[in-house]
């Protein structure tokens, strides 16, 4: 077997692992399709490693391992989980409507989690880096 052929019999195994696996939903939101991530260049930080993968410094998080008593966001407009901090909390207002303005200019926002990494991913790293995460 050459060297291409096993590269993509191990890339379709790991694709049906990674479709049946109840593990990494999160992650899987931001990432369904293996070879999309692995051609994907991504310098990671804290913030956005949180996000992916929901671990981290998010309440939802840190409540669910009772590391904090509530897992409710200090905007005080529900949980903070990684929908609530991408798509909803008041507190990102504006990091968020600045990522919306890119994306608004050729689509409708809201946009999906994966399309956010692999369309507008330097985008979305300056709005996850520039996010406080877990604001007491």
């Amino acid at each position: 077997m050459r060297s291409s052929e096993l590269k993509e019999q191990s890339l379709k195994q790991w694709q049906n692992e990674w479709e049946r696996t109840t593990k990494g939903a999160i992650t899987k939101s931001f990432f369904p399709i293996i070879v999309d991530r692995l051609e994907l260049r991504i310098n990671p930080t804290p913030n956005f490693t949180a996000i992916v993968t929901g671990h981290g410094n998010i309440k939802t998080y840190l409540h669910k391992y009772k590391i904090i008593e509530n897992p409710k966001c200090t905007c005080n407009k529900g949980e903070q989980t990684v929908d609530h901090i991408i798509y909803g909390c008041n507190l990102q207002e504006q990091e968020r409507g600045r990522l919306k303005a890119v994306i608004t200019r050729s689509e409708q926002w809201p946009v999906s989690k994966n399309k956010l990494v692999l369309k507008y991913y330097k985008n979305f790293k300056q709005f996850m880096d520039n996010t406080v995460l877990n604001k007491e």
